[in-house]
């Protein structure tokens, strides 16, 4: 049977990996351009991901950095609502990157399809605004609270991550979020050393089991940092080797600063596992740099 995730009125076939785009309406993203960024541009951003090959653009307006302060509620729905109006005016799956039930709420209003929660419901009035306007929802896994650094103990990262998901997932539930609509992300590198994020992609499967998508942030992340000694900007062929064995394990939805360059590697290794099309041939334009 083919996997589907229901999106408000909508559907996305998760047959195949999809690739989730990051718009990060933030002055000081970990990964990207300092400063202010006007709502056109980073619609256009959006748009820009979506031609590379995005099924979902995911709109976040306060950084993960925990060297920052929060983000005022208005503030961030200020960032975040008028990318989501633009992007969802176009006919996009767009998801707003918060752990914030006002917050949530407004996005949904201004017509956002998902909430990619990265807090593992830490506000549950969060999975009630799912449940309301019939949005998915994105329940990660962390035992850090928002915008806090912490490495807590781990028996075995493994197990905890798949017990606290299952218990995060009944609750959201309870609060009325259908299965279908639900996508459960083990936290790669949130509250876990580089070592226990590795773990983790290394035993994804174990948390497939859990019945649901699974999606893996792992774009640029400090585990690829580390295994390379290179900085955010220049983890993007490292990050190529997280999305590659993510995939292998079953990971349905790969979120990524570069989403053309993960197209091109997704769609190579497809030729590669199963064959490439017979009709399959270079441009007469591509064949060489233009003079």
């Amino acid at each position: 049977m083919t996997p589907v995730l229901r999106l408000r009125d909508r559907e996305l076939d998760l047959a195949g990996p999809i690739l989730m785009g990051i718009v990060n309406a933030t002055p000081d993203s970990f990964s990207d351009r300092q400063g202010p960024k006007h709502p056109e541009e980073l619609a256009g951003q959006g748009l820009r991901l979506l031609a590379d090959g995005a099924a979902i653009v995911d709109v976040g307006g306060e950084s993960g950095r925990t060297d920052t302060e929060p983000v005022p509620v208005e503030e961030e729905i200020a960032r975040v609502v008028p990318v989501v109006e633009r992007l969802a005016a176009r006919g996009a799956f767009v998801s707003a990157d918060t752990w914030r039930g006002p917050v949530a709420r407004a996005a949904l209003d201004a017509g956002a399809a998902m909430i990619n929660d990265v807090s593992g419901l830490s506000d549950e009035s969060l999975a009630a605004a799912c449940a309301g306007s019939g949005a998915a929802l994105v329940i990660t896994h962390t035992q850090a609270a928002p915008k806090t650094k912490a490495f807590p103990h781990y028996d075995d990262v493994v197990t905890s991550v798949r017990e606290f998901l299952g218990d995060r997932m009944a609750a959201a539930r309870a609060a009325g979020v259908e299965e279908d609509r639900i996508v459960l992300d083990p936290g790669i590198d949130l509250a876990k050393t580089p070592a226990e994020s590795v773990e983790l992609l290394r035993r994804l499967p174990e948390l497939a089991a859990l019945g649901r998508p699974l999606l893996l942030a792992v774009s640029r992340k400090d585990f690829v940092g580390a295994l390379t000694e290179r900085p955010p900007a220049e983890r993007d062929a490292g990050t190529l080797a997280a999305v590659g064995a993510a995939v292998e394990a079953g990971a349905r939805i790969i979120r990524v600063h570069d989403v053309a360059g993960a197209r091109d590697y997704l769609r190579v290794r497809h030729a590669l596992a199963n064959g490439a099309d017979s009709a399959v041939e270079l441009a007469p334009g591509l064949r060489r740099e233009a003079m």
